[in-house]
């Protein structure tokens, strides 16, 4: 496995091994053992998601404010654009965001620890995106950040809207409030 710390050091990109041949490829999308010899890092994971989302879908920026949620995301099938916002308020990096493009062909994952707010959005027709928690969901617990928030300054891609002014957004999305009114860590 190949990992990349992105300009937020403590959020990696990883690059697992794939197999292929004429019939098509195999990979250990996770093995805890490689995982922490490539990472340093030995996350225990208590929860997988999988979503499906249509392009311009963007989900996020979410994250729990007890219970905080390390993530392992991975694309499956589509492309989509991760982000991963620092809400630690005692980190150097503190309101900084990093992204990277994940596709169901690059087999690219993103590790983003605890402390930080994710979402990310669909720029292919349609995108089925699985990652591992390391804590359970806890909807008393869940905040939201506003994707667009001028602080943050985000670089969406406008590829990914589709044919709408602006990204496909739940209720919850679309309240959020902006960064400097957000509970930080």
């Amino acid at each position: 496995m190949d990992v990349i710390p992105l300009a937020i050091p403590d959020v990696l990109l990883l690059t697992p091994r794939v197999h292929g041949d004429e019939r098509g490829y195999f990979m250990e999308s996770f093995n805890q053992r490689d995982f922490a010899a490539a990472t340093g890092l030995a996350p225990t994971f208590v929860q997988d998601n999988h979503s499906r989302s249509a392009r311009g879908v963007l989900r996020g920026l979410h994250y729990q404010v007890k219970q905080p949620q390390g993530k392992l995301v991975r694309v499956v099938a589509g492309e989509i654009l991760d982000v991963a916002v620092d809400v630690r308020r005692r980190s150097p990096t503190y309101g900084r965001w990093v992204s990277a493009r994940l596709s169901g062909d690059s087999h690219r994952q993103l590790w983003i620890p605890e402390g930080f707010a994710h979402g990310f959005l669909v720029l292919s027709d349609v995108a089925e995106v699985l990652y591992k928690t390391t804590d359970y969901y806890a909807p008393e617990h869940e905040r939201a950040i506003r994707w667009d928030d001028p602080q943050l300054a985000i670089d969406w891609p406008r590829e990914g809207w589709g044919d709408g002014p602006g990204p496909h957004l739940s209720a919850k999305d679309r309240a959020a409030p902006g960064f400097l009114a957000s509970e930080g860590l």
